[in-house]
């Protein structure tokens, strides 16, 4: 069995101990995770892994003949070639293996005495190549750049045209072509959208090999591993099953840690405040010293910082009304000399208060182009956006960057930015966004551009405002940055639109989903996860959008002979009428909860009616007004859903007739 052993390996970087007699061991279908707060070392260990960065002591022990696939985050670029060479270069194992055949038919020729020995490695050549992926490596390749999000087209285009980001994709692509048996993978989610994504779960679940990876996607992390191992302090943890059962164990732990860390806090006090009252004195220097002794042995208590619970609220958001946004039939068109790429046609939405509305959509679908129309920043465009009375808007894009200059640190300008309330909370947010320590104090010139994309967001999040229009605001944190962004977002008293490549941070989030898909789009009322399982329903043959380009309401049926020619029982197969049960069964569940939503809607408005019949109510025509207004939205839903039902039960009635 293919496997890589560490055994009590030591790492440090000058008076820093970067790895303290860590062990682990990967093999074939170890599926783990690599934990740890930035700067703890993980990079790093999965160097040495590697065997890219030598240890101190310890040993490094690798099974003979075992591959390792190593992605790092970042920093790869390549060129010369044609993307469809660039990724054949993955297969150069099987071509030095035809040229040692080639070698051998040389040799047969000169010496055929060595026959035997010379046709058995021949045939051992011919059997590798064979159980490998060699004679089927131009359809892989395609396969796997058509999964990371590649276009057939760009077989063809030359790797120097790739971005930074689709640079790494291409990285990632050879990786998984080599077929390693164990692969190392640093942040692989970081430069990919959702459905390249998804793609990716799905190959490390079918994977047989072994794998530890480094990944900020707390969902990711879930589908595709089962084992922890967090590095903290140098030292290596193992803990069994998936990562959020490693943060509830976690939690605990630290429960235990913080009530240690507090009792060992205080007792440091009382050591350091005997010193410094007796330490000059000559009848307690002796006992100062004991007790200086005392405290340089103590080995001190260290809370992870992944681990420390920080939270803020967003300032309160200033009063708007109902309707927030309002689009009408917004386009959009790139035009360059030989062509033009319509991204968004004919675009209409209204987006009310309180919504948290996520836009997906394949990468180049036209998602950024909309905030950025949206927020004001676009102006080449066709047709109309309106916001709503007294919004005010807060926009992050990753181009924000660009306007973070000066010498001033970090901490002076947003000082001078914040409200008066949260000048308290800077630091510890600052630490949330993980700015810990002196790096407050760093100039605004000196920061990376990670850096400067997570200062403007939290600029962003310090400003009173009732509309945030977020574009990819999770690259660049981890974990806990994340989960501290995502609580401030679930108790922010506005309006969220959103682009996310994060799944668990879009179903925490979205409460409904605006799909873009080549110029075209449809809305789906309700949370991520029931986006998902409709696109699941399209994907099987049942047609489930709920709204069309046009915003009106679409037919739900199959792509089959169901609504068009229903056939009858007795020439019916046994699979067919297996599959045509089986979405009775879901249409009737789809019946079901919608009939359960129209039902609370229909109580909520007895409610509201109720209320509007109240003196109090009708008598102060601002309330009055937000009543109506409440009323007016609850109508609309019940008309659209009660519309969606009607067509559900209308097929449901044809396939009873039809079984």
């Amino acid at each position: 069995m293919a496997f890589v052993q560490f055994s009590k390996v030591s790492l440090a970087f000058g008076d820093r101990d970067i790895l303290k007699e860590v062990s682990i061991n990967l093999a074939s279908g170890t599926k783990a995770a690599l934990a740890g707060s930035n700067g703890s070392g993980k990079t790093t260990l999965m160097k040495v892994l590697a065997g890219i960065t030598p240890c101190d002591t310890g040993d490094r022990a690798v099974q003979k003949n075992t591959r390792i696939g190593y992605l790092p985050q970042a920093g790869i670029v390549h060129k010369g070639c044609t993307l469809r060479e660039e990724t054949d270069r993955a297969f150069s194992f099987g071509y030095d293996l035809l040229n040692e055949m080639d070698a051998i038919g040389d040799e047969l020729a000169k010496n055929p005495l060595k026959n035997q020995v010379l046709l058995e490695r021949h045939h051992e050549i011919q059997r590798i190549l064979e159980e490998s992926s060699w004679y089927r490596r131009e359809t892989l390749a395609e396969q796997i750049l058509l999964g990371l999000g590649f276009d057939r087209k760009d077989l063809e285009r030359n790797v120097e045209e790739f971005s930074g980001g689709w640079q790494m994709r291409i990285a990632l692509a050879k990786i998984l072509l080599e077929n390693p048996d164990i692969l190392l993978l640093d942040e692989p989610t970081n430069y990919l959208d959702i459905e390249a994504r998804n793609w990716l779960e799905q190959f490390l679940k079918d994977f047989t090999g072994g794998f530890l990876l480094v990944s900020h996607d707390r969902y990711f992390l879930d589908v595709t591993i089962n084992e922890v191992y967090e590095l903290f302090d140098g030292s290596l943890h193992r803990y069994p099953g998936n990562f959020t059962h490693y943060e509830k164990v976690r939690e605990v732990e630290l429960e235990s840690l913080i009530a240690r860390y507090e009792i060992q806090q205080e007792e440091i006090k009382k050591l350091e405040d005997f010193i410094r009252r007796f330490g000059a004195k000559a009848t307690k220097a002796a006992q100062a010293q004991e007790r200086q002794k005392q405290l340089d042995k103590m080995e001190r208590i260290e809370i992870p910082e992944t681990l420390k619970k920080i939270h803020f609220n967003f300032p309160p958001s200033p009063h708007s009304g109902r309707l927030v946004v309002s689009l009408e039939h917004i386009s959009k068109t790139y035009c360059n000399e030989n062509s033009s790429n319509t991204v968004i046609k004919d675009l209409d939405l209204v987006v009310e208060k309180g919504e948290r509305l996520v836009i997906a959509g394949r990468n180049g679908a036209g998602k950024t182009t909309l905030l950025r129309i949206i927020a004001g920043e676009d102006s080449s465009y066709e047709g109309l956006v309106k916001l709503g009375s007294g919004v005010s808007v807060g926009y992050f894009s990753q181009d924000n960057t660009e306007k973070i200059t000066g010498n001033v640190s970090m901490l002076e300008m947003l000082e001078s930015e914040s409200p008066l309330e949260l000048i308290p909370k800077l630091r510890d947010m600052l630490g949330s966004f993980l700015f810990r320590g002196d790096d407050v104090y760093k100039s605004l010139d000196v920061l990376s551009g990670g850096e400067k994309s997570r200062l403007a967001l939290l600029r962003i999040l310090l400003k009173p405002v009732n509309l945030l229009i977020l574009d990819e605001p999770t690259n660049h944190l981890d974990l806990h940055s994340k989960d501290v962004l995502l609580n401030a977002l679930k108790g922010f008293g506005g309006t969220v639109l959103f682009v996310s490549h994060d799944r668990g941070f879009i179903e925490s989030l979205a409460t409904r989903v605006l799909e873009l898909s080549s110029g075209r789009h449809r809305v789906f009322p309700g949370n991520y996860s029931y986006y998902l399982e409709r696109l699941e329903d399209e994907k099987n043959g049942i047609i489930a959008s709920p709204l069309t380009h046009t915003g009106t309401p679409s037919s739900i049926g199959r792509k089959t002979d169901i609504n068009e020619n229903p056939i009858s029982g007795n020439q019916k197969s046994w699979e067919e009428d297996k599959k045509i049960k089986a979405e009775k069964r879901r249409l009737e569940k789809e019946e079901s909860r919608l009939l359960e939503e129209i039902s609370m809607l229909e109580e909520k408005k007895s409610g509201l009616v109720i209320e509007l019949a109240k003196p109090e109510v009708y008598s102060d025509g601002e309330k009055c007004r937000k009543v109506q207004a409440s009323l007016e939205s609850i109508d609309a839903g019940i008309h659209t859903i009660t519309q969606e039902w009607e067509k559900i039960s209308g097929l449901l009635s044809q396939m009873e007739s039809s079984i």
